[in-house]
């Protein structure tokens, strides 16, 4: 049985959880979020927490235990706390602007280019860091890779968009006679 799967999530004040018809909802200060439930798993609330069990012991049934245990968790996070990732620019002449969720961001190329986050999420700027902040950790993360995927950090001087955590690997460059 997993590890992760028998652990009870436990609903928070504010929070609130119904399973109807295959769906999770969970509703919170933050917002709303929906999550289908596998067929391979049963999902319960009670007394004040959500418990998720396999209907039987087959391959399928086991790996998704875990799985929606953590998705269902995620959710409960997200409509409390909310999820960030915070990305760095790096580079002479790079620069970026936010308004109306849009970033607009200098990047060496011969253009701005322009990136407009989908709803749910915010994307705003301090000075040459990128937040980027939402309810749903998957939407976050993907949008933080999609403005990270303009322009990947190179190895030599490390020039580009790069998570503020990340360590980048340098190479060393050509050394002179």
């Amino acid at each position: 049985m997993s590890r992760i799967g028998k652990l009870p999530v436990v609903i928070p004040a504010g929070v609130t959880i119904t399973v109807d018809s295959g769906d999770v909802v969970v509703k919170g200060p933050k917002g709303e979020l929906t999550q289908f439930i596998t067929p391979a798993v049963e999902v319960k609330v009670e007394d004040g927490q959500v418990t998720v069990h396999p209907k039987d012991e087959s391959k399928v049934a086991r790996s998704q235990h875990g799985l929606m245990r953590a998705l269902i968790n995620n959710m409960v996070i997200g409509v409390t706390k909310g999820y960030e990732k915070r990305l760095e620019v790096n580079g002479v002449g790079f620069r970026v602007s936010s308004s109306n969720n849009e970033l607009e961001m200098a990047l060496g190329f011969s253009h701005p280019v322009k990136y407009k986050a989908p709803e749910g999420v915010t994307v705003t700027n301090e000075k040459m860091i990128i937040v980027v902040s939402g309810i749903n950790k998957q939407q976050v993360g993907q949008v933080a890779a999609e403005i990270r995927a303009l322009k990947k950090p190179e190895p030599y001087k490390g020039k580009g968009i790069k998570y503020v955590d990340e360590q980048i690997l340098r190479k060393a460059g050509k050394t002179g006679k």
